[in-house]
């Protein structure tokens, strides 16, 4: 067998037409359960290269679906999970966007649901969970005033990605992160510098198309500071660098205490909130998992080496590996309307490039989190937009022409790589 091949990619091929035919046929993108579509990709990656023994790629798989790097990535999934939902049960987010909505300029409301999505996803670290909370006030919002559905559930979503692509316990980040060996806190720092312009950005274009339009007064909303500090205590500790397992295990401590102090929990009911937590990210967890270890059958099999050639016989330069990797994951992402599980497969792809030509891992991952998120937050079929839109009552596609902000992180993430920002680290 030749070490490129690209018969070793058909695992691939099936998972595509499993869970994106599924889709086209019956008009429901998430009907075929993806954990299905890849147990069977894996069963058919297994099924080949009968010149290696079954047990011999058995024990292959499971080498790759316990690689050191997967295992840690399930254990924050977990934690992460668990620290989501105390907070939310606790009734953190409801003060977050009470707080928010309290203090935003009633001309400005739009734009302040923009800034408030980008908050909670930063602290609750899921897009779909920040549209699901904010989604029902955005309709409300629109009912009373002049403002279009479709533009507020649109700022609603652009915020809810700004969070997916930087928060410290969103999967898309961990996965990022994880796939391409970078350090949390140097990921973020230069994530951060490339959307920032794009937030900032997008809260004039809201701020203009806005202008002039009635608004409706809010109500006076009740909220507690003490709710609130256990998402910001996250995010000043893994900024300063603290281990993300501490990072996570104090936050789901502190959430779980202030949750016991007002009343929100009894002791049983914390621990079955941490439980529930951390169920939300079983399929998220095996996914990893299994994929991983369909990822290591395809590259025994030549597949790997087969899609690394073909991404790199064209690039020259390292600006050129940098866009290579970029248009590897929104392809991806196009194809499987997960920006996390687009990661999770071209991301070893992505540290061999990156590896070969010299592309330090904090770039790589921020790379694979920004266009992937891009691919994302411009998908019709994709879960925040259908999140969105059924709350709302829309057609998803109404939202697109108001999808500001997964634009400008592409543009601000090609920026980046032509200008080669951020500067490489001195030795």
């Amino acid at each position: 067998m030749k070490k490129e091949n690209p018969w070793a990619l058909i695992p691939f091929v099936v998972f595509l037409v499993l869970f994106i035919g599924s889709g086209v046929i019956t008009g429901d993108f998430y009907a075929f359960p993806v954990i299905a579509a890849i147990a069977i990709s894996g069963a058919v990656a297994l099924a080949m290269n009968r010149k290696e023994s079954f047990s011999h790629k058995v024990d292959i798989f499971c080498k790759g679906a316990g690689n050191v790097n997967v295992m840690l990535m399930v254990v924050i999934f977990l934690l992460a999970g668990a620290f989501s939902e105390v907070a939310k049960g606790m009734g953190a987010v409801d003060s977050t966007v009470n707080f928010a909505l309290s203090v935003i300029p009633q001309n400005l409301l739009v734009v302040g649901l923009f800034i408030i999505a980008c908050f909670i996803s930063l602290s609750m670290g899921t897009s779909v969970g920040t549209i699901v909370a904010l989604a029902p006030i955005g309709v409300g919002i629109s009912e009373h005033t002049d403002f279009s559905i479709a533009l507020v559930m649109a700022a609603i979503v652009g915020g809810s990605m700004f969070g997916d692509n930087l928060s410290f316990i969103s999967d898309t980040t961990i996965t990022a992160v994880r796939s391409q060996g970078a350090q949390m806190k140097d990921k973020f720092k230069v994530n951060f510098w490339i959307v920032l312009p794009a937030a900032i950005v997008t809260s004039i274009i809201l701020g203009i198309i806005t202008m002039g339009e009635t608004t409706a007064q809010v109500e006076h909303l009740s909220y507690s500071w003490v709710k609130i500090v256990p998402y910001v205590l996250v995010i000043i500790f893994a900024l300063v660098g603290m281990n993300v397992f501490l990072v996570l295990a104090f936050g789901i401590v502190l959430a779980g205490a202030v949750g016991l102090a007002d009343g929100s929990y009894q002791l049983m009911d914390l621990f079955q909130k941490i439980g529930d937590g951390m169920a939300g990210m079983y399929e998220m967890a095996f996914l990893a998992i299994l994929i991983a270890g369909m990822v290591e059958i395809i590259k025994l099999n030549g597949g790997i080496d087969f899609l690394l050639h073909l991404a790199t016989r064209r690039i020259k330069s390292k600006k050129g590996a940098e866009f290579g990797i970029a248009g590897l994951v929104g392809l991806t992402n196009l194809s499987t309307a997960n920006n996390t599980i687009a990661i999770l497969i071209a991301g070893p792809l992505a540290k061999n490039i990156a590896d070969q030509y010299g592309i330090e891992p904090r770039k790589s991952a921020s790379i694979l989190d920004i266009f992937s998120c891009t691919a994302q937050g411009l998908l019709p079929y994709g879960a925040q937009f259908l999140a969105a839109a059924s709350v709302a009552g829309i057609s998803p596609v109404s939202m697109l022409q108001y999808s500001f902000y997964p634009i400008l992180i592409g543009i601000c993430g090609i920026i980046a790589i032509l200008i080669g920002y951020p500067k490489p680290k001195k030795a």
